[in-house]
């Protein structure tokens, strides 16, 4: 009997889990994105699916102080993180724009709109019908999003439209996927 055993299957290394390896209950810890450079850590107690036509990524969040924060993490032919910690909900109107501007940028599709936002061109990268889908529920809510990449810099600029709900826009922050270390719940 001892020979018959099958052997055990291999167990994860708690001490050098990656970003693309976190789950529910994981406590993340983003070095330096805290607002004073300190680390930013923060349970996860929501992961969604997220998806764009054939593209499909993570978004993990949980409460960090007084607001929820966001990794959103892409996991094809690269790994990519990024990170929205403010908290900041962004109005259409603090962009100065309407929801005509935006219905106009998504059907020229043009890679060299922009806008001039807080003293920033913020670049048109892409607008598309997306479906999130939280984990335990079996359907998923769409969503139409706007994708702006701040000029020679590393921030984007996300606006989503729920039905029913106004347009939100957030920074988003791109991040090494290193800077991410996870800590599995037990």
């Amino acid at each position: 009997m001892f020979f018959n055993k099958k052997p055990a299957s291999p167990q994860p290394d708690l001490a050098n889990l990656k970003v693309t390896e976190a789950r529910l209950g994981d406590v993340l810890s983003v070095s330096g994105a805290a607002p004073d450079f300190s680390d930013l850590d923060f349970t996860v107690d929501r992961c969604d699916q997220v998806e764009a036509g054939s593209r499909r990524w993570v978004e993990l969040t949980g409460p960090w102080r007084d607001h929820r924060v966001y990794l959103e993490v892409h996991n094809e032919d690269t790994v990519e993180v990024y990170g929205n910690f403010d908290g900041r909900r962004i109005t259409l109107d603090e962009l100065g724009l309407a929801e005509a501007d935006l219905g106009e940028i998504d059907s020229r599709q043009n890679p060299a709109d922009f806008l001039d936002f807080e003293g920033k061109f913020w670049l048109y990268r892409f607008s598309r019908e997306m479906g999130v889908f939280s984990q335990g529920n079996n359907t998923g809510r769409g969503f139409y999003a706007w994708q702006f990449q701040e000029q020679d810099g590393k921030r984007f600029l996300n606006i989503r439209k729920y039905e029913g709900e106004p347009f939100a826009a957030a920074i988003w922050t791109k991040l090494e996927p290193t800077d991410v270390t996870v800590f599995r719940s037990t």
